[in-house]
């Protein structure tokens, strides 16, 4: 039987050729990028994240962005403030005018006039009682008719209703002059008025209408961001969040959080319990110094600036990341949820 060796002594071209050691180094190459790849793909941690964009907020509400209302109806008189003004709790912001200058001295001398009506029917109700005293010592003696004595009976209750109602009218006058005395509006607490948004003097305004935009000072900045509805079930409070602010120069590695240049870190505190519209969830997150460095300052990261935010979660291969992703799964449960299931189970 004829070897190869022979069989190629008969084609001498074919003979000659050899393996160009061009092709034998990108064979080489070839082959340790296949295994430097699968290497990397089962030995590299990839950390597990869901990502979301918002904006800064507070927790409270009193700390939030909020309007300043006219508290009475009138025409503005004179604005104590402008836009950017720093004020201080109680500080005036604007004075209101009653079209009728004369609106107060009409209230009060109806106050003195409801002032006597009360005392008349109070009067009233002393008398009446004690005729329905004097009655009740008449039929007792049997002096005196079952119906003289409730009859005399009826008039003090008739009499405690006029007295009841005249001090209701009385009340009624207190508030009336209680509420167009508050013709100075102030400010509810330390902070700085954003925008005015009444007009100047003479402009007539209605009760509850907006006359200028309140800003709280001191106020504490979370995150507010809203994740998908795949990814919420596994997000819990405490759980560790890295933070690009925008305009704040980064470089982020959602897989690798130590290499991030440029984010700051977070803890998450709260996680809706139901949907938005939109079927995304919204999760706050608040400052978390772990790392040895707080938020940027409030002049250079504003309330109502935008963000986004990665939740960190388990730490898996890169491969399994890359296989999840392209098979739109969730990420993969925390250990100890996984094993809590399974060792119910055992123990029934």
């Amino acid at each position: 039987m004829a070897t190869l060796k022979e069989d190629m002594a008969h084609f001498k071209t074919l003979a000659s050729i050899r393996t160009p050691r061009i092709m034998r180094a990108v064979f080489f190459i070839i082959l340790t990028a296949v295994v430097v790849a699968i290497a990397f793909l089962v030995y590299v941690p990839w950390v597990q994240t869901t990502s979301g964009r918002g904006v800064v907020t507070t927790l409270s509400p009193n700390q939030r962005k909020q309007d300043i209302n006219a508290l009475v109806p009138g025409r503005i008189e004179e604005w104590y403030v402008r836009d950017g003004s720093s004020v201080k709790k109680g500080d005036p912001i604007v004075r209101i005018a009653d079209i009728d200058p004369n609106l107060l001295d009409r209230l009060q001398a109806e106050r003195g006039q409801m002032e006597l009506q009360l005392a008349a029917a109070q009067s009233a109700l002393a008398t009446a009682q004690i005729d329905e005293r004097r009655s009740r010592e008449l039929f007792e003696a049997g002096l005196a008719a079952r119906r003289d004595y409730e009859l005399s009976q009826i008039k003090v209750a008739e009499m405690q209703g006029k007295v009841a109602a005249a001090q209701a009218d009385l009340n009624r006058a207190d508030v009336n002059i209680a509420r167009q005395s508050e013709q100075i509006v102030r400010a509810p607490r330390d902070g700085f008025i954003q925008s005015l948004n009444a007009g100047d003097a003479a402009t007539f305004i209605k009760a509850g209408d907006v006359l200028a935009t309140f800003v709280p000072e001191g106020a504490v900045r979370v995150i507010e961001i809203f994740i998908d509805g795949r990814d919420v079930a596994l997000v819990r409070p405490g759980d560790a969040a890295r933070i690009q602010f925008e305009g704040w120069p980064a470089v982020q590695f959602s897989g690798w959080p130590s290499v991030a240049v440029g984010t700051f870190g977070g803890k998450v505190v709260s996680v809706d319990q139901s949907a938005q519209i939109d079927g995304r969830f919204r999760v706050l997150i608040a400052e978390d110094t772990l790392d040895g460095y707080g938020w940027p300052e409030e002049r250079y990261v504003r309330f109502g600036a935008a963000v986004q935010a990665w939740v960190l979660l388990e730490t898996v291969p890169v491969g399994y990341e890359i296989w999840r992703q392209l098979n739109n799964f969730p990420p993969q449960l925390p250990t100890a949820a996984a094993t809590a299931p399974a060792t119910a189970g055992a123990a029934k």
